[in-house]
């Protein structure tokens, strides 16, 4: 057989009952999947028994879908949730080809880019404070945009600074009490920095918040992705940073996003942006 040919295992009812047992509510569909990424049967069986030991599905496959898109994730980088896709589509349709859009707390590089492929001819920046999650966003990126390593804005090229239309930030937010509650395989897979929000969940959302006034352009957004109980006080906490407050929902995904605009005149535009 030529090099490099894919040979499928084939499919096999015991797989099926493996992860079953292990507790996989779709087991059919998680067998599909790791068939299909297998190239050899003991690829498949090695593959099974990282699944079937808690693994995230994710991280085994190496990859993710993300609005359409094979994400690539690797271990010690958080795994992009479907809810975030919420994220990505109000961020997308504040965009437009050649806005300035920077990704914090970036992680694998999803949302940044989700919006590469939606929105084309974007400035865009991503930034995380892992260097594997770094590496990882670089490689889903390539060169449609500049990834970056540090602490939030500490990681961005100062001439970035007033001039970003759209801030996404999907950073922790799961307060450091409700850490234990997590499901296994984010609690015992995931980085604890890519989780803990500290004692309300807010800290790093505050921090983002505070900030962001400095690096948006006149009637530029920050969009960031929050639980339901706490999006009225990330509304206060936008208010309090100088930004005009609104909350979007998506039931179905049981998302919540928190959008802030910074007020003033685009410098890109004629009229005035609105937070409406």
């Amino acid at each position: 057989m030529p090099e490099g040919t894919h040979v499928r295992p084939p499919l096999t009812a015991s797989l099926v009952a493996r992860l079953r047992a292990a507790g996989c509510v779709f087991a059919e569909d998680e067998a599909e999947l790791l068939l299909s990424t297998a190239r050899t049967p003991d690829e498949l069986d090695t593959m099974a028994r990282r699944r079937c030991a808690g693994e995230p599905l994710e991280l085994v496959l190496g990859w993710a879908e993300f609005r359409g898109l094979r994400i690539a994730v690797a271990p010690g980088v958080f795994v992009p949730r479907r809810r975030t896709e919420f994220l990505a589509d109000r961020a997308a349709a504040l965009a437009r080809p050649g806005s300035v859009v920077v990704d914090l707390c970036c992680g694998s590089g999803a949302v940044a880019t989700a919006l590469a492929a939606a929105v084309p001819g974007l400035g865009l920046h991503a930034a995380d404070i892992d260097p594997a999650a770094v590496r990882c966003a670089r490689r889903n990126l390539g060169e449609a945009g500049r990834v970056y390593e540090g602490d939030l804005y500490a990681a961005l090229p100062s001439r970035l600074r007033g001039r970003v239309d759209v801030l996404v930030a999907n950073t922790p937010y799961v307060p450091t009490a409700d850490i234990p509650l997590l499901p296994p395989e984010a609690r015992d897979h995931e980085p604890l920095v890519t989780l803990d929000g500290g004692a309300d969940g807010l800290e790093v959302q505050r921090r983002v918040a505070d900030r962001a006034r400095s690096w948006l352009a006149p009637g530029g957004s920050l969009l960031v992705e929050t639980s339901e109980r706490q999006a009225v006080r990330l509304m206060g906490v936008f208010a309090g940073a100088g930004l005009v407050p609104r909350l979007v929902r998506h039931e179905e995904l049981d998302a919540h996003v928190v959008i802030g605009v910074r007020p003033g005149w685009s410098a890109s535009s004629s009229s005035p942006r609105c937070p409406g």
